[in-house]
């Protein structure tokens, strides 16, 4: 049953939707995940934008790359669906707890989405050894992607004895967090980073008191995305509706 703010967030944005949607366009390209159909990107490029009208997006299912907020339309495929969590619902499992313990040597910055030799060296190493078919350059994640931003945006720097061993960008509001992208260094794999990060990210949000942290898409069939799901319950936009689920079950 859809709450009463996703009620009142869906009901906003309908009327948003009503003056903005001509300036939508679909753009095909090849799948970025390396399914094997035509992703089909619903975008449009935006100037800054106040902090509702982005939750509204986000609770209706869009993410943001750079000054761009987008939703996926893709005909013969629908593995991309948005996930978030309610950090003070949080069940850790012990994979979860483990993965804390191991990180406490980490120090924890947070400040702004800076472009330094420190975090272009880890981006470029990160996507070097993780993507490196796409030829991927830092420098162009940080100046069309990461520093392009519509909304408040931070970064959340993990150092390891002053070393920078991961990095994250993320938009924060009143009412949500918004994970846009992680990167690490992939000789602390062991570490389970990305996990450590939404760790963290989810008790930011409590001291906080912020009740929505959105982690982007969830893909069942794509291990870099699907571990994302580990975290119960979570919450998946199926059908315009946040569907909670724990983290055993699987989408049919």
């Amino acid at each position: 049953m859809m709450t009463k703010y996703d009620q009142q967030c869906a009901v906003e944005f309908r009327e948003l939707r009503s003056h903005f949607d001509d300036y939508f366009v679909e753009m095909a390209v090849e799948c970025p995940y390396h399914l094997p159909y035509t992703a089909i990107f619903k975008q449009a490029l935006f100037g800054p934008v106040p902090e509702r009208i982005m939750e509204l997006f986000l609770a209706s299912g869009y993410r943001r790359n750079g000054n761009c907020l987008y939703t996926m339309r893709c005909q013969d495929c629908a593995a991309c669906v948005p996930i978030r969590l309610y950090p003070h619902e949080l069940q850790l499992n012990r994979n979860q707890r483990r993965v804390m313990k191991k990180n406490q040597d980490l120090e924890i910055e947070f400040g702004p989405v800076e472009l330094t030799p420190e975090n272009l060296e880890l981006c470029q190493q990160f996507l070097s050894q993780r993507y490196p078919h796409k030829n991927n350059q830092a420098d162009s994640y940080y100046s069309g992607f990461f520093l392009n931003s519509i909304v408040s945006c931070l970064e959340i720097r993990y150092r390891l004895a002053g070393r920078l061993v991961g990095c994250a960008i993320v938009d924060m509001g009143a009412n949500w967090i918004n994970a846009v992208y992680f990167y690490f260094d992939p000789a602390e794999g062991q570490r389970s980073l990305g996990t450590f990060n939404i760790l963290t990210m989810a008790e930011l949000c409590r001291k906080q008191q912020i009740p929505y942290l959105y982690l982007g898409y969830y893909i069942q069939s794509v291990a870099a995305m699907n571990y994302k799901s580990r975290f119960s319950p979570h919450y998946l936009y199926l059908d315009g509706n946040w569907q909670q689920r724990s983290s055993h079950e699987r989408i049919n």
